[in-house]
């Protein structure tokens, strides 16, 4: 089945990249977990969008990622979340709160499949890993606080 990904998958390609798999890979992993769509003339036009979405989001070198580390790593970032009175949290802090925390304090958009975060369910301080190159990977320090 030839089909058009909409995010990176390991060993298959990038945003954007035209490929051929198996049906079943297709239908019961790729599409149903929205990594990629059907190839069609009508999607053929969006490769474009989704080629200039993902060179914005990109690091452009190993340079440009070694400054983003230092960024991250030296930057508090500070996560706010319900707590009970046990001084437990409703739920837990997501990738998605984490990403947005990220975002607000450095002012830098990460994609969340980058990000390696431990289950954050306490109040405390956690260590987070964002892969930003192949060879370069920031740890950051997460305090999650009640808010």
């Amino acid at each position: 089945m030839k089909l058009i990904l909409t995010r990176e998958v390991a060993g298959l390609g990038q945003a954007g990249d035209v490929v051929t798999v198996k049906d079943g890979y297709a239908r019961n992993f790729l599409l149903p977990n929205g990594n990629a769509i059907a190839w069609s003339l009508g999607g053929e036009k969006q490769i474009e969008g989704i080629r200039r979405a993902r060179s914005a989001r990109e690091i452009r070198d190993l340079d440009h990622a070694r400054e983003i580390k230092a960024t991250l790593e030296n930057a508090p970032i500070v996560v706010k979340a319900k707590v009970g009175a046990t001084g437990s949290l409703f739920g837990s802090v997501t990738e998605k709160d984490l990403i947005a925390a990220i975002k607000s304090s450095v002012g830098i958009d990460i994609d969340r499949h980058r990000l390696k975060a431990p289950v954050m369910k306490k109040l405390g301080n956690f260590t987070a890993k964002v892969n930003l190159h192949t060879q370069v990977s920031a740890n950051i320090q997460v305090q999650v606080v009640a808010a």
